[in-house]
């Protein structure tokens, strides 16, 4: 699935998905140890999607933090120390 056809989905349906192709993923690896796989190729197309998935669901994550930082101003710039 194309990474903007999932920026489509709500957050909800992409951790359905992620969680739908963990469990592909680990059935496809399963299949493809005991010698029974039909696509042996498909475990790399679902480990792709499944990073896109990731990749989408942490670009929001980062995002909705971006746009809570922006409103609480400059809090924390400049707080860290170091010794020496």
């Amino acid at each position: 699935m194309k990474a903007a056809k999932l920026r489509d989905l709500s957050e909800d349906e992409l951790r359905q998905r992620a969680r739908e192709l963990t469990e592909e993923v680990f059935n496809l690896r399963f299949q493809l140890s005991m010698g029974v796989a039909k696509n042996p190729s498909r475990v790399g197309q679902a480990r792709r999607d499944l990073a896109r998935v990731n990749t989408v669901l942490r670009e929001r994550a980062v995002d909705a933090r971006g746009a809570a930082s922006a409103t609480s101003g400059a809090a924390g710039l400049g707080s860290k120390r170091t010794s020496g």
